[in-house]
């Protein structure tokens, strides 16, 4: 929780360093990555001016011929031919940041047992500057990703593939950053909306217990603070409140939050402020039984998922109501630095958060973020998106065509590997860290994320499905991209990544994989440009055989 982040940065910038300030923090009451009221898009009082005026929406049309084949176990070769519609845009004026990768492919199966599928892709972040201090920030994403931490998945998704699960998230609201009278006010909303198809449901090793598939579900977040910098006090104060509200169709699922608080923050010298925060908070999360067979097991549908027992009661899977507080320090040192860390009391246990930032030049920039708190798949991805700037470089696979999980830009990145990784409609405690780094150097841009996600899963224990209340799940996850031109007229770009999932169910084994992905792109005439992409992947997971997939590409696009 870091509730007074915003209050200190305001404190530093007036008092001492003159930095561009603005609204974060994780002091929602679902303790994950509250909405900025001022953002990288600008409008807030004391913002940094904006990028260069840059309009560039670039529609194309893509057709690509890609061989795949498992390179260790003397599995098929298999081809398959895809036609691609999109969009890439990044836009930058007065009132307006945007950066968005869409795209519609449709791939035809041509070896034996490959059926043709429809694949929709995208990512797209914005901010429109409504008034002074008052903006519209949206964001969206649809990708793929796994239903089941347990099941197998090489990470090649064909149409034979797995464990995959079609994602599309969605978010939008206003938020609000003034000084009134010589107050600091914020406030700010957001809607989210998140939905998983299930193609095909996991294959699971022999002895694991399936998780519930998430379906869909909307989220709402408000929030509003108002505080004063020292002055007429020789600290500063704020208070601040929220509400959030989250519906799942998943066993009718429902999360229910609120807080209020109140604290003071003291600059004890030009770069350093001590934080305090105390108040209160209520939660409650809570859901209704799966229907039982005969035999007292669970019911499931074609896709995997609980069928809801829509005449038992709804249960408290977790429930909090009482007193919280936290006590912290913020350094900056320069407009270049900012590091804020905070110990305290909330969801009923002692939590640890900070943040980090620094940028070295005007090219790189470095992020670290430890958090902790209560989320689920579709408020996490709400948050996610929300966390990510909006100027990035649109990048996706060369393979499979799918958005990267990491996005870098000229204002840093973010990654969403913690947000997709598995599918689970279940809430749970949630904490991490991240990292992430992006520069560009001798010619080169590139990327790095790394970072480590811990879940423990929360259901009610007197319920059939108890025996999944406190499983920890974890993840450790490593991208990384890179970039150059060659000469005026072709590139060279390069990725790779690195995952291992650490299932906490009895008797599951681990999930690892990896792959490293290379694409060499030249333009031969006015829009008309040809490429050649090879890339291998390894997956290795007890109960299934290891596979070692290697993977062609040729094709051509033409940007209208």
């Amino acid at each position: 929780m870091r509730p007074f982040g915003t209050l200190a940065a305001l404190l530093l910038a007036g008092t001492a360093t003159g930095a561009h300030a603005q609204f974060s923090g994780d002091a929602g009451p679902g303790g994950q990555d509250k909405p900025r009221a001022a953002t990288d898009a600008g409008g807030g009082e004391g913002k940094r001016p904006r990028a260069q005026r840059q309009v560039d929406v670039s529609p194309y049309l893509s057709v690509d011929q890609i061989l795949t084949a498992d390179l260790k176990n003397g599995g098929d070769v298999l081809t398959y031919t895809t036609v691609a519609v999109g969009v890439d845009a990044t836009v930058v004026t007065r009132r307006v940041e945007l950066s968005a990768t869409l795209r519609y492919e449709h791939q035809f199966g041509l070896s034996a047992g490959l059926g043709d599928q429809d694949v929709i892709s995208g990512l797209a972040r914005g901010n429109l500057q409504l008034l002074r201090g008052l903006n519209l920030e949206a964001g969206a994403l649809a990708t793929r990703t796994r239903a089941d931490g347990q099941g197998a998945d090489n990470g090649i998704i064909t149409g034979r593939s797995s464990n995959v699960a079609n994602l599309y998230s969605v978010y939008a609201g206003p938020t609000l950053a003034r000084k009134i009278g010589g107050l600091d006010v914020g406030a700010g909303y957001r809607f989210g909306y998140s939905k998983v198809d299930v193609e095909t449901p996991a294959l699971l090793p022999p002895g694991a217990v399936a998780q519930d598939v998430f379906d869909s579900s909307t989220n709402h977040s408000a929030w509003a603070s108002i505080g004063a910098r020292p002055g007429d006090l020789p600290f500063g104060w704020e208070l601040s409140g929220g509400y959030e509200r989250e519906d799942a169709s998943q066993l009718d699922q429902r999360y229910e939050g609120k807080y209020a608080t109140a604290g003071v923050t003291v600059p004890i010298s030009r770069t350093v402020a001590l934080l305090g925060s105390v108040g209160y908070e209520n939660i409650e999360i809570g859901q209704r039984d799966p229907l039982l067979d005969a035999n007292g097991v669970p019911v499931l549908d074609a896709n995997g998922r609980y069928v809801t027992d829509k005449s038992s009661p709804r249960k408290l899977s977790f429930d909090t109501d009482g007193l919280i507080w936290d006590a912290g320090v913020m350094w900056q040192p320069s407009r270049r630095t900012s590091l804020t860390a905070s110990v305290g009391h909330r969801y009923g246990d002692t939590i640890y958060t900070g943040s980090f930032s620094y940028r070295a030049d005007h090219a790189t920039m470095v992020q670290v973020d430890v958090y902790n708190g209560l989320s689920s798949f579709g408020r996490g991805l709400s948050s996610g998106l929300s966390a990510l700037p909006t100027q990035f470089d649109p990048a996706r696979n060369p393979i499979g065509g799918e958005v990267d999980p990491c996005v870098f830009g000229g204002e840093g990145g973010s990654c969403l590997n913690n947000r997709i990784g598995n599918a689970t409609s279940a809430q749970f405690r949630n904490q991490g860290v991240q990292a992430v780094l992006s520069s560009r150097f001798g010619g080169w841009s590139y990327g790095v994320g790394v970072g480590y996600d811990r879940r423990r899963l929360l259901t009610p224990r007197l319920s059939p499905i108890a025996n999944l209340d406190g499983i920890i799940d974890q993840s450790y996850y490593l991208f990384l991209s890179a970039g150059r031109r060659l000469d005026a007229e072709s590139d060279l770009s390069l990725s790779g990544y690195l995952n291992y999932f650490d299932n906490g169910s009895p008797g599951v084994s681990n999930v690892q994989s990896a792959g490293l992905s290379a694409t060499y792109s030249r333009r031969f005439w006015r829009g008309l440009t040809g490429s050649a992409g090879a890339s291998l992947d390894a997956f290795d997971q007890n109960g299934f055989n290891s596979e070692l997939i290697g993977s062609a590409l040729v094709g051509l696009r033409y940007n209208f």
